[in-house]
């Protein structure tokens, strides 16, 4: 293993074309660009590209400290798979760095011929990612934000200090769109998230609703709503019991983009272990997260750690994707504490204006 250290004092010369590989989550490329900006201004006329899949590919598209975007066109997979490695070896990158720590993101490292591919320890991989790596950065605690984890790349390369900065910002098309979508409702706007990658991690409809009344009649908060396509029914479920007061169910009618344009509009949000939690968190938004099958020590939105909730259940965290008891660890968050904590949230962001 190369020492951490300045890549010239390492041995090689400085990189001029430089790949991340990070495909997949949403809430992990979101929690990468910090790591993007301190590459930037490490390697400020060096090349940097992104590989990435569709689903997370809006939120690096146009970013500012990026040059290129490869997208794995994994709907299409297996036959998509030697096209997407032709672009990437195509791409004479001389430093890669492998934050995906499992096979697929091991062979496009690999076929990338770069002479400096930097991945994590064989302790923190997946399917022998570590085999296709020619550096490999010190082992993470397990239970590290992955934010953190993320910077080590950083650390390990050297990087002068930088503040964690996400670079997303919305443009005229998505804040026209946020306009449009939000029309006349009134202000203050409260985002409930709902839905995540996991069944698991999904709240339920009354809590998510007997939060959004208690909030509205003691704040004035209006709920908007929002989560992909696949959370229609339980959007509907909420807006149910919402009964009469005003809200806006945004459910599958947002893109990525448009959210960055939605939650800078949004006194607070709050909801589970979510691509759109992190995307919140970096506009800025302050984020009351909710947590049942993965643990707050790993993935709390970066700068809100302390709006974390969780209910004492012995089998906290289990990292399943389906529960074999319905979710008894999101049924047990209380309502009237969610409230409590979203108020906490919007006292201190009023304290720090």
């Amino acid at each position: 293993m190369t020492p951490p250290g300045n890549p010239a004092a390492a041995g090689a010369p400085s990189a001029r074309r430089i790949l991340i590989i990070l495909m997949g989550a949403i809430g992990d490329v979101v929690r990468a660009l910090p790591l993007l900006g301190r590459l930037r201004r490490g390697y400020p006329d060096a090349h940097l590209a992104w590989a990435v899949e569709p689903l997370s590919e809006p939120l690096l598209r146009g970013h500012p400290w990026l040059d290129q975007v490869l997208v794995y066109e994994r709907n299409h997979a297996p036959w998509s798979f030697p096209s997407f490695l032709r672009q990437v070896r195509q791409g004479r990158f001389d430093l890669v760095l492998d934050l995906q720590r499992h096979l697929k993101s091991g062979i496009t490292a690999w076929v990338s011929a770069a002479p400096r591919r930097v991945g994590f320890a064989a302790a923190n991989s997946k399917e022998y990612n570590y085999w296709f790596t020619s550096e490999q950065i010190e082992p993470q605690p397990p239970m590290r934000l992955k934010l953190m984890q993320y910077q080590a790349f950083a650390e390990y390369l050297g990087l002068p200090a930088a503040p964690v900065e996400f670079g997303l910002s919305a443009g005229a098309a998505e804040i026209a769109r946020a306009q449009e979508l939000i029309g006349e409702l009134p202000a203050p706007l409260l985002a409930i998230l709902l839905g995540s990658s996991w069944p698991s991690r999904d709240i339920f409809p009354e809590m998510a609703a007997e939060t959004a009344l208690s909030l509205h009649h003691n704040h004035g908060l209006t709920p908007l709503l929002i989560g992909g396509s696949k959370e229609r029914e339980l959007a509907d479920a909420v807006m149910r019991r919402l009964g009469q007061i005003p809200a806006a169910n945004l459910v599958g009618r947002t893109s990525l983009r448009d959210l960055l344009a939605i939650f800078p509009r949004c006194t607070a949000a709050f909801g589970p272990d979510c691509g759109p939690m992190h995307i919140a968190a970096a506009a800025g938004c302050p984020v009351v997260s909710l947590w049942g099958a993965t643990a707050p020590e790993r993935s709390a939105p970066w700068g809100f750690d302390e709006l974390t909730i969780k209910a004492p259940i012995p089998c906290h965290p289990c990292y399943l994707r389906h529960c074999p008891i319905d979710r008894e660890c999101m049924r047990r968050i209380s309502p009237a504490l969610v409230a409590l904590t979203v108020e906490r949230a919007m006292t201190a962001a009023l304290q720090s204006a």
